[in-house]
């Protein structure tokens, strides 16, 4: 399945959004000149998605038959064509799909208040970007449980087939300034 149309194209578009709410302003932090949530807007113009408003009504979307794209604005920089290997693979096998990085921390047990033993972060990834539902999801909610990428994937591995797709480093979801620079660091074209 290919998700790049021209106009003549009959079959559905993919729709999506890029989720800005509830992340605080870092969303308007600036990667390479542009807000990050203008960088997450047009990787999904590239990949073929046609842009809709977060707060789009749901029954809309059932109407429409596609799949559903949800975009992090945290992880701006997720290259097009990772995005639309996503939309292809949840088209294809009817899962959802869900970009994941590996988790590079040390992730310590707690227990009544100390600190114990070293979680093995071999099974451990962190959600990152695109969270992309196959149409018959879209279908079956009446609405998205949680903007938050983790709530909402928790949610939806309760209830459908979540598949988990390793995501490049460039896709990292950025927690601050620091992060932005980083970012944007690990994705200026060398010269």
């Amino acid at each position: 399945m290919d998700f790049d149309w021209d106009d003549e194209d009959e079959r559905v578009r993919p729709l999506g959004t890029v989720v800005e709410s509830g992340r605080g302003s870092l969303p308007f932090a600036l990667v390479h000149g542009e807000a990050l949530v203008v960088a997450a807007s047009w990787a999904l113009g590239e990949a073929g998605v046609t842009l809709i408003d977060v707060g789009t009504e749901w029954s809309g979307l059932v109407d429409a038959g596609a799949p559903l794209v949800l975009h992090d604005a945290l992880c701006p920089m997720t290259p097009t064509d990772f995005l639309v290997a996503c939309l292809e693979r949840a088209a294809e096998q009817d899962v959802v799909v869900v970009g994941t990085r590996p988790v590079t921390d040390t992730v310590k047990e707690t227990a009544g208040g100390f600190v114990g033993a070293t979680v093995d972060r071999a099974g451990l990834v962190a959600v990152a970007s695109p969270v992309v539902l196959p149409a018959s999801v879209v279908a079956r909610l009446d609405g998205l449980p949680s903007l938050d990428f983790v709530e909402l994937v928790e949610d939806l591995r309760a209830r459908f087939p979540v598949e988990l797709a390793d995501a490049p480093p460039s896709a990292r979801r950025v927690a601050g300034e620091d992060d932005v620079r980083l970012l944007e660091a690990l994705t200026t074209p060398e010269r």
